[in-house]
């Protein structure tokens, strides 16, 4: 399909970005003048997560149901992993309540264990494949963007996104109830 060559530099510069911007944000929430990110972090992560949970599924339904790549067996299990984020932190956002962290640490925490063994899988091909139950190999790439963003690579950085900000919040957490940061 020709969207796919515009949209996969974009959802694989994406990915890249928002690891970035999210690490950004723990050492940003740790100087003592960075109120604004602390606040944002504190008020806003969840709809942060929610976005990049919701924008992975999206990502994962165009990639299989528009351009026609059939997800592997590992796909799948990413899938498992990141729908029931991205509906329960919609849930959560919409309802203007909180999602506990555990079950963002263990969905996303699964996930990204997933992706980063598809990842290797994709990298290393000639090791024993786990999925050979489908017709589509694990170890296949439908995208390589910049010679090393594959699908698994996306999925794996939005779940370590997700990771991140979850753990910024609670870092920040962290140095209010010790007094260490104001507001």
């Amino acid at each position: 399909m020709e969207s796919e060559q515009y949209v996969s530099p974009i959802l694989a510069a994406g990915a890249i970005a928002l690891v970035f911007a999210a690490l950004l944000t723990i050492l940003a929430a740790e100087l003592p003048g960075a109120v604004a990110v602390r606040r944002f972090v504190t008020g806003h992560g969840q709809r942060a997560m929610f976005a990049v949970a919701a924008i992975a599924m999206a990502g994962s339904l165009y990639y299989s149901n528009v351009v026609g790549f059939v997800p592997c067996d590992l796909c799948w299990y990413q899938r498992i992993a990141m729908y029931p984020l991205a509906v329960l932190l919609g849930v959560t956002v919409v309802s203007r309540g909180r999602l506990e962290p555990k079950y963002i640490v263990a969905m996303a925490g699964i996930g990204l264990a997933i992706s980063i063994y598809h990842y290797q899988l994709q990298l290393f091909p000639e090791q024993q494949e786990f999925c050979t139950s489908s017709s589509v190999s694990c170890t296949g790439k439908y995208v390589n963007q910049f010679g090393f963003v594959s699908i698994p690579f996306m999925a794996g950085s939005a779940f370590l996104t997700v990771l991140l900000l979850q753990l910024a919040e609670a870092r920040i957490g962290y140095l209010r109830s010790r007094g260490l940061v104001d507001a």
